[in-house]
């Protein structure tokens, strides 16, 4: 994926190098001609990105043919998604690297609307961008991330504990008796862990309030040596920062206990909103976090060193102290998200409210995913397939943010000057199977 002049037979033939790589991570030199022809037909032009319509696409006059060696790779071929995706980093992180280090593991969820209810892990899930519940699959994953690209490094499928449970509805999908139940933040730790045993370049872990809820999750970020910035609710509960006990009140009591104790005389436990809103007008600094299409995004911030308040643990002092980042965008009531960072105590305000709010890359490029490269498009029912689609959609997209890091910033999903034949005009995709 070397930097070299731009001309559509130079592209082609590094995304042919590429294909060559990655058919060698699957195991088997004969998943080459099919696995070119599906990353091809994720990024050419068109409004789905099924295996009849991409075959449709790419041999008008064969489909029927291709179609079937198209699904078989998918659906039925029993390769590594982690083999493949790993291969795939180490592809495309070094470009990624040209523009900018690793700064960020961005944990995020992906929601795909279901009809059906016969698709592995359908269910109804909860669908941040709705607001509401909804017949579903989410799948969660990890990336990597610089200021200006990310990757899914890590991607599986949550399966609710209803299917986890029915032995019936398992066999039909092809659920592996590995699987088991987890929750999302136990999915995205394991990831994490992975992560760290591949010795991938450190970043400060970044993840939604599902998984900054979770006191296990962050404190198993924390076991593995590596910092976060976890969005919470505003019902977190905190210890706010009191005054220090005075040289003389220090000399008085002698006991440690003692000092403890008036130290926390002078703390109270408040929600995270409650402590928000008594914050003096001062505290609140105007930060930026990006620039958009009409100027920079900004708003009201402030941050205050806390320690977290149990139930089982009503000591203070016992808790390590962390920073709580609050966000009060200009012409609310209240404020709207908070963030508990265990970054370093020196950390300047912008440089939270920059990671805290860097998950925006991620849902930028899962945007991508979904409506450029096809991630939604998958119409089988089986769980082999829907990790085999979504995997291969990772490895074409990983080709663009390459692509992308070697050439201009302009350089955008669906530019990519791949050759294809005119799709034939009686051709009809059947409908998405739920």
């Amino acid at each position: 994926m070397s930097a070299i002049s731009w001309t559509p037979s130079a592209q082609e033939k590094r995304f042919a190098a590429n294909i060559s790589r990655l058919s060698q991570s699957v195991g088997h030199a004969d998943r080459k001609i099919p696995l070119k022809n599906y990353c091809t037909g994720l990024l050419l032009p068109g409004e789905r990105k099924g295996v009849q319509p991409m075959a449709a696409r790419l041999a008008p006059s064969s489909a029927g043919r291709l179609s079937q060696s198209l699904n078989h790779l998918v659906a039925d071929a029993p390769w590594s998604d982690e083999a493949l995706l790993k291969h795939v980093r180490s592809c495309v992180q070094p470009a990624m690297e040209k523009s900018g280090p690793i700064i960020a593991w961005i944990v995020a969820d992906t929601v795909f609307r279901k009809k059906g209810t016969h698709s592995a892990g359908v269910a109804q899930q909860e669908n941040g961008q709705a607001g509401k519940a909804e017949n579903s699959q989410v799948a969660v994953s990890l990336s990597v991330a610089t200021w200006s690209s990310s990757l899914p490094i890590a991607w599986r499928l949550y399966l609710p504990e209803s299917w986890a449970r029915d032995r019936r509805r398992r066999s039909e999908v092809g659920v592996p008796e590995e699987v088991r139940f987890q929750t999302k933040p136990q999915i995205a730790l394991e990831q994490i862990r992975q992560a760290v045993s591949e010795q991938v370049p450190r970043g400060v872990v970044a993840a939604g309030a599902c998984y900054g809820m979770e006191r296990g999750f962050r404190a198993g970020v924390s076991a593995l040596g590596l910092p976060y910035v976890a969005e919470v609710q505003s019902s977190v509960m905190v210890w706010a920062q009191g005054q220090q006990s005075s040289p003389t009140e220090k000399r008085h009591l002698r006991s440690r206990a003692a000092r403890r104790s008036v130290r926390e005389e002078k703390m109270q436990i408040l929600s995270a909103q409650e402590l928000a809103l008594a914050l003096p007008p001062w505290a609140w600094k105007s930060a930026s976090w990006r620039q958009g299409i009409r100027g920079a995004f900004s708003s009201l911030f402030a941050a205050v060193r806390v320690r977290c308040a149990y139930r089982k643990n009503r000591n203070a002092t016992s808790q390590a102290e962390e920073w709580l980042l609050i966000d009060w965008p200009r012409g609310e009531a209240q404020p709207t998200r908070y963030w508990l960072s265990t970054l370093r105590s020196d950390t300047p305000l912008p440089d939270l409210v920059k990671l805290a709010k860097h998950d925006w890359i991620v849902e930028r490029d899962s945007r991508e995913l979904k409506e450029e490269v096809g991630l939604e498009n998958y119409e089988g029912r089986g769980w082999r397939g829907v990790h085999h689609h979504a995997t291969l959609c990772i490895a074409a997209y990983g080709f663009l943010v390459a692509e992308r890091n070697g050439f201009s910033p302009l350089t955008r999903v669906g530019r990519v000057e791949l050759p294809r034949p005119e799709i034939s005009r009686d051709f009809s995709p059947r409908a998405l199977v739920a």
